[in-house]
């Protein structure tokens, strides 16, 4: 095998992003890993994951990333438009390599822009990634689309698994991709593993490609109920997203992440496997069958 960057630090272990992220490369066991934490938090790490406490001021985050191969910024929305200043602080700090906040819908693409406009900062700072190149900084976003066993599980989905209960978008016939958990660890920890082939590019990955009506039909043969189903549409869920927004409700950005993978709003290309140049075989990475995902999440 090739060099390896093998020192990584993260931003953001503690969310639901970094957690996935952070056991995916202790499950490696190839990577000696530091998590960048504010000074305030009281967040916990699994054993031998070292713990750097940081004001997050400029002086602050080039101390910390001192040594480091790899910064990876799992942070959540709130802090998007920080990320330029983790990028300068670890370019000063002479880290190889810095993997953003992506892991979601595809944020290089206009029309999830629109839906989703805080997406913008994610897609200015790839550019803003791609403009610190000359300064030896190489670079790798990975789009996962939504997380399959994840949102399944905790409803985030919209498949309610205690009360037998979907939401299903205009009809549920379009077909999407989606990533589960322990691939998206993977996926981050296989991009280390394979640092030439997956420098300075924006990378797919999927776990399952699928529609809601299959993921309906899976759920209900599993579960041997038939599921009461809440008819809705994409132009239905924006505007009333849109409105919860405008009021403060931050729900209405989860049923915009939701529109980024089951809305028809043109142009959303949210099928990987169809659309995009999915990375799984680069990463080692291969897609499953709803029903086996559907009946693992059921059992647990």
């Amino acid at each position: 095998m090739a060099s390896y960057s093998k020192k990584v630090a993260i931003i953001g272990a503690s969310g639901n992003i970094g957690k996935i992220i952070l056991d995916g490369l202790v499950a490696s066991s190839q990577f000696k890993i530091t998590v960048i934490s504010r000074k305030e938090s009281e967040a916990t790490f699994p054993p031998g994951v070292a713990v750097l406490n940081t004001e997050y001021s400029d002086k602050g985050l080039e101390a910390v990333f001192k040594g480091q191969d790899v910064v990876i910024s799992a942070v959540g929305a709130n802090a998007f438009g920080e990320q330029k200043k983790f990028v300068d602080a670890a370019i000063r700090a002479g880290v190889n390599r810095f993997i953003p906040s992506e892991f979601s819908a595809n944020s290089q693409n206009d029309a999830v822009v629109q839906l989703l406009p805080i997406f913008g900062q994610k897609k200015e700072l790839v550019e803003y990634l791609k403009s610190k190149e000359a300064d030896g900084l190489t670079w790798t976003g990975i789009a996962s689309s939504g997380l399959f066993d994840w949102g399944l599980a905790n409803g985030f989905l919209e498949f309610d698994i205690a009360s037998h209960t979907a939401t299903i978008w205009d009809g549920g016939n379009k077909s999407f991709t989606l990533t589960n958990q322990k691939a998206l660890g993977e996926a981050v920890a296989s991009v280390l593993l394979h640092p030439d082939e997956t420098r300075n590019q924006f990378l797919f990955i999927a776990s399952v490609e699928t529609t809601q009506k299959d993921i309906l039909a899976a759920l209900e043969e599993e579960s041997g109920v038939e599921w009461t189903v809440n008819e809705t549409t994409t132009d239905v869920q924006v505007n009333e997203a849109v409105k919860r927004l405008a009021v403060g409700d931050f729900n209405g950005a989860f049923a915009l992440v939701r529109a980024t993978v089951f809305g028809n709003t043109p142009g959303l290309h949210s099928n990987y496997a169809k659309e995009k140049d999915l990375a799984n075989n680069v990463l080692g990475l291969h897609l499953e069958t709803v029903s086996d995902i559907v009946k693992r999440v059921l059992n647990e």
